[in-house]
């Protein structure tokens, strides 16, 4: 078999394989719209308590609701005369979700879009035990368990909702320029 070589001279197809290249080489912009979507459908889940897959989060543990209650117990009122918790109070515990305690978690997602690569991160020290799960505390005793927020599994997939996003995204992109 013998090999032989092609040079396109069509100026029209040259002209469309360089808008391409440059537009694969400029992604800042759609890399950025992507991440606010993913922060976006990130922050609706603390809403709803769910993971990516549409799973509702493991509820919290017994432990978490001794501290929400000695927390409460201790807000005028939300506390009977004897410690407990009054009916404001109880109503209080009982509406407390999964990982919405102050909210700081929930707000401390951020999006990088440098060059071709895009970074979404969240800057709470203890975001990745609660996106995988593991062991936690004084020498590890405490089993968190995995409560994910962000579209992307332990193995680094994301999850197919997102996913669909995502590429919707990219072909809008790669569309809009021809």
């Amino acid at each position: 078999m013998t090999a032989f070589t092609i040079t396109i001279q069509d100026q029209q197809v040259k002209a469309a394989l360089q808008a391409l290249s440059q537009r694969l080489n400029k992604m800042d912009g759609v890399l950025a719209t992507i991440g606010e979507g993913i922060i976006e459908r990130t922050r609706r889940r603390f809403e709803t308590s769910t993971g990516p897959d549409g799973s509702p989060w493991k509820p919290n543990s017994a432990t978490t609701l001794g501290l929400l209650t000695s927390r409460l117990s201790a807000q005028k009122g939300k506390r009977l005369k004897g410690g407990g918790l009054n009916k404001t109070g109880r109503a209080a515990l009982a509406n407390k979700k999964p990982l919405i305690d102050t909210g700081t978690l929930r707000r401390q997602f951020y999006a990088v879009a440098a060059g071709n690569t895009l970074t979404v991160f969240n800057t709470m020290q203890y975001a990745a035990i609660h996106q995988f799960g593991g062991k936690a505390g004084t020498r590890k005793k405490v089993t968190i368990p995995a409560r994910p927020f962000l579209p992307v599994r332990p193995d680094g997939s994301i999850y197919p909702a997102d996913q669909s996003e995502i590429l919707r995204a990219l072909n809008e992109y790669l569309d809009s320029g021809f």
